[in-house]
């Protein structure tokens, strides 16, 4: 089966903010960011595979937008943009390599606005920003959902890790992309065109090139979305982790001025981007995905032009000298004037034999689209007793199928919102069972069963289940940071919490006491779920990001007083 991962429902009114016509006035503003060319029938003014592309205002004639053709489907035209048009995308934001060709049909002028005015003109004028921005994000749900994403077409097993890992990074980063599932018709007839074996699994295809067990590192390198700043180029602010605290404090920083990136080991959106539903968040009371949420968030620090990399693994901080430096998996060293840790906490699993066998094959960290898609309507089963399970189960049983709530504590309450109590208990598709362990799991390749036990010495029971969703709590991410006080779970202590043995003498210097926020280190600070003492909710995580970044500014201020 082929399908289009992360397919965003088209709404009504899509199509009109994805080409809107621009008036006189509004045209006449963009060409004074750019410059005038002539074009003819068959001239291009983007190609697939470009590394960068111009902001393209059509003045006078027509430019077809094509899909290159690929090893299973001829060129195809995708959208036309006349006079009173522009020719761009979301990539203009993100930097993603084209994977789109604007190609003349007819004669005129166009204007083109390049890459550093462009970034101009967003900071400049709030009206064309807004219009911009909401095109851009029209035409790339309407893109996911159209013959544009056969211009990158992976290739892999539905029940494999590996395979999830990509689609997942694909989805976090709205990709126009298509899936092929190895087992599906559609998916082996494209294997054989491609010449491709199980053993090449996963592989991603676009028009210029075939990727071979390819990582989601290895499709944003490819891509253009890995970290690209020359290492000559020092940043104001560092943020290490996509999370909803990483990404507030990308947008506040980079909207006031700083020199943001931000830089996170999986995609943006952290554990968050694992919720199917955030019905608690202020301004939400219909609830959102934390996909939906880490989206929306993502395109706001990227309009405000600040850079996010991501798969981009951060593996030391260098406190010691006169410059922090982030040093990166690849080798590449940031030098920032301030960082953020925003790295969150990576998920806790079960001391159960066979765990790892089942991880992405049955056992998943997350309920969304993807897994959902994957467990069908089989039976379910969700462990862990705070929000986020109750989330999950909710939402797997939404999709059919039959979803037992596996609860190590005697009280559903003590950890969740009683609002989510209430309608798991009355949810007939929910079964809920406390003071209840998985203590087993069973399948061949995939997962197909688990057992579960009724207290410490309870009787042991069977049952078929498709999917294990775990959502027991994370560990922090700091086994990357050295030279930063933690407390004793590891978690990173900030201003109040400081030990008098965690301030050295680079603080008797400073003649200051650590700003909010701020670690053990001047300059560092930690904010969200990595936190000691953190609340490890969205809103709260979202708050400490953004509060992060008035103690950035006052750090940094003080050091030229």
């Amino acid at each position: 089966m082929a399908n289009v991962d992360g397919h965003a429902p088209i709404d009504p009114q899509l199509s009109q903010q994805a080409a809107p016509e621009l008036t006189p006035a509004q045209l006449s503003r963009l060409q004074g960011y750019g410059r005038p060319m002539d074009v003819e029938v068959g001239d291009t003014v983007l190609r697939s595979g470009d590394a960068a592309y111009d902001l393209v205002v059509v003045e006078r004639g027509a430019v077809d937008i094509v899909r290159a053709a690929t090893r299973d489907a001829p060129e195809e035209v995708i959208t036309r943009h006349g006079a009173g048009r522009f020719v761009g995308e979301l990539n203009l934001l993100t930097g993603q390599t084209t994977y789109l060709t604007g190609r003349v049909v007819e004669a005129g002028r166009v204007w083109r606005i390049s890459p550093e005015r462009f970034r101009r003109l967003m900071a400049e004028d709030p009206e064309l920003s807004d219009l911009l921005l909401r095109a851009f994000l029209a035409r790339r749900n309407l893109l996911r959902g159209s013959e544009a994403a056969r211009s990158l077409e992976i290739i892999g097993n539905g029940m494999s890790a590996t395979s999830l890992a990509l689609r997942t990074y694909a989805a976090r980063q709205q990709l126009p992309h298509m899936w092929f599932d190895s087992d599906s018709t559609a998916g082996q007839a494209l294997m054989t065109t491609a010449e491709l074996t199980t053993q090449d699994l996963p592989a991603v295809l676009t028009p210029e090139t075939m990727l071979r067990r390819v990582t989601p590192g290895e499709l944003a390198e490819h891509l253009g979305l890995s970290y690209h700043r020359s290492a000559d180029q020092p940043v104001d602010l560092t943020v290490i982790g996509g999370g909803p605290a990483g990404l507030a404090a990308a947008v506040y920083g980079s909207s006031e001025g700083l020199a943001t990136v931000l830089l996170d080991a999986v995609g943006t959106g952290g554990q968050a981007a694992a919720s199917s539903r955030i019905e608690n968040y202020l301004g939400f009371p219909s609830g959102i995905s934390g996909g939906e949420l880490a989206g929306k968030a993502s395109l706001q620090a990227l309009k405000f032009g600040a850079e996010l990399s991501s798969p981009c693994e951060v593996v030391g901080l260098d406190t010691a000298g006169d410059q922090l430096r982030v040093a990166l998996s690849d080798g590449t060293d940031i030098v920032s004037r301030a960082v953020i840790i925003a790295s969150g906490a990576s998920y806790r699993s079960l001391p159960i034999d066979r765990w790892s066998d089942f991880v992405g094959a049955g056992i998943y960290y997350a309920a969304t689209e993807l897994e959902a898609r994957a467990c069908g309507e089989d039976p379910v089963t969700v462990v862990g007793g705070a929000n986020s399970a109750g989330q999950a189960a909710l939402y797997l049983a939404a999709r059919g199928s039959q979803v037992t709530v596996a609860v190590r504590g005697a009280d559903l309450t003590a950890g969740m919102s009683t609002y989510l109590v209430d309608r798991l208990i009355a949810h007939p598709g929910i079964t809920v069972r406390v003071a209840t362990e998985v203590i087993g799991l069973d399948g061949e390749s995939t997962l197909e069963q688990v057992t579960l036990r009724t207290r410490a010495d309870g009787p042991h029971e069977a049952q078929l289940c498709r999917g294990l969703f775990c959502f027991i709590g994370a560990a922090p991410a700091t086994s990357w940071l050295t030279g930063v006080a933690v407390d004793e779970d590891g978690f990173v202590r900030t201003d109040s919490q400081l030990l008098p043995q965690d301030l050295g003498p680079a603080w008797t210097a400073l003649g200051r006491a650590p700003l909010p926020f701020e670690t053990s280190v001047p300059g560092v600070f930690a904010a969200g779920d990595v936190r000691s003492g953190s609340m490890k909710r969205v809103a709260a995580a979202v708050g400490e990001g953004a509060s992060s970044v008035r103690s950035v500014h006052q750090a940094i201020g003080a050091r030229h007083v």
